[in-house]
């Protein structure tokens, strides 16, 4: 590439970026340098031991796999957390029958490998973005002695059965644009016999401490900031769906009329936090996986080019990610354009929506670069402080840019 080129070609992406930002005047007024300390001064008060030790509770119900007793109780503790930080809780309710799975007839032989893995995503290939590697196959755990370790089996133990099923919500009321709301959620159910450490604790905690913080006795905003903690995520989003059912057509309505009260506010955006934690490559040519976290380690930022609102959720994405830039103390922000197979796609064609993971979805994670996910070796113990410090950079991604789109402030 010559000079020229090189010039040509840095100042199309200078441009291309802030025109992203320009459109993000739809969501952030211009906002003094006070305010932005806040929001910095907002983003310090995450912590890593916080983060960690959220998790860690996370993992005292086992894989938290729904339809089970493990699951109801993670969310019974999930919601006595909320309010412990004096976040409103509500729970949403909804039925959860499938369909029996038909038999194949043919024993438990598997088709070959072919173009598409079981995600859904496509495997690389002409015309991809990476055609030279290596893939590992991925697939969810269901056999029990694959657990070493007895407890955790024990724990685990009692399958899923169908019925009603239970998830949690919490919300904080905006001061002067109470009607208008960011939705922040994870999805904490999981399943592998595992603990459910990373898929998806680590993103279920991240969303928890951010309730935790934002709703600090001097923390204002003037939106509404919604915490949702999605449950039946590993059976086809599930919880999500349930609430967009259930709660899309009541967007805006004020009850009681006059009260400034909105049970269901106008949603502005809705941000998803799935997989938090772990970024350590490609698995080698023998199967096995680099213990350690890659250099290039990042936040990847997602949003579908398909959506109804891919050009907004584009222009939202690159906001987080000049957040990123601003507050992440180590990691940096990627921005991609296939967010799939995670609970912000039933809002996609409904409000402009990202994803925030550890690893592109398509390209990485379904290629099986994460040799933990929706294995038994997804426990707690399994991280280092590098990988727990990989979701923390997520949270103060968040924490920068939510701090800023909805108006925070610090009273004093």
């Amino acid at each position: 590439m010559s000079f020229i080129q090189s010039m040509y070609l840095r100042t199309l992406i200078l441009v291309t970026a802030s025109s992203c930002l320009i459109g993000v005047s739809s969501y952030v007024e211009a906002q003094d340098p006070d305010e932005i300390d806040m929001v910095g001064e907002l983003v310090a008060r995450l912590n890593l031991d916080n983060y960690k030790a959220t998790i860690k509770g996370l993992t005292q119900f086992g894989d938290r796999r729904q339809g089970t007793d493990r699951n109801l109780a993670a969310v019974d503790w999930i919601e006595e957390q909320l309010q412990s930080y004096g976040c409103k809780t509500e729970r949403l309710y909804y039925e959860y029958n499938p369909a029996p799975r038909r038999s194949s007839g043919g024993g438990s032989r598997r088709a070959p490998l072919g173009p598409v893995i079981e995600s859904g995503e496509f495997r690389m290939g002409p015309g991809g973005s990476r055609q030279r590697g290596i893939t590992r196959r991925t697939g969810v755990v269901n056999d029990p002695e694959l657990q070493s370790n007895e407890r955790l089996r024990e724990l685990n133990s009692q399958p899923s059965t169908s019925g009603s099923r239970e998830q949690v919500y919490c919300t904080k009321v905006g001061t002067t644009r109470p009607d208008e709301m960011y939705i922040l959620g994870a999805h904490m159910d999981g399943h592998g016999w595992g603990e459910a450490a990373n898929d998806n604790g680590s993103g279920t905690a991240l969303v928890m401490e951010l309730a935790r913080v934002l709703n600090m006795p001097d923390v204002e905003t003037e939106r509404t900031i919604r915490f949702a903690l999605w449950n039946n995520e590993e059976t086809g989003l599930n919880g999500a769906r349930a609430y967009v059912e259930q709660r899309a057509e009541l967007q805006g309505w004020e009850d009681p009329v006059g009260s400034g009260q909105y049970p269901e506010p106008n949603w502005v955006a809705m941000i998803q936090h799935d997989m938090m934690m772990w970024d350590h490559g490609m698995p080698r040519e023998d199967g096995s996986y680099n213990p350690n976290q890659r250099p290039e380690a990042d936040v990847n930022i997602e949003f579908q080019s398909t959506a109804k609102y891919a050009d907004r959720a584009m222009r939202l994405a690159f906001f987080f990610r000049d957040a990123n830039e601003k507050y992440a103390t180590d990691y940096p922000g990627a921005v991609g354009n296939h967010m799939t197979n995670t609970d912000s796609t039933p809002f996609m064609d409904l409000v402009p929506a990202i994803s925030l993971r550890e690893n592109e979805r398509g390209m990485h994670t379904g290629a099986g670069w994460n040799p933990t996910w929706h294995q038994p070796i997804d426990v707690f113990d399994t991280f280092s402080d590098d990988d727990f410090r990989l979701g923390l950079n997520a949270a103060q991604t968040t924490l920068g840019a939510i701090g800023q789109l909805t108006g925070v402030a610090l009273k004093k």
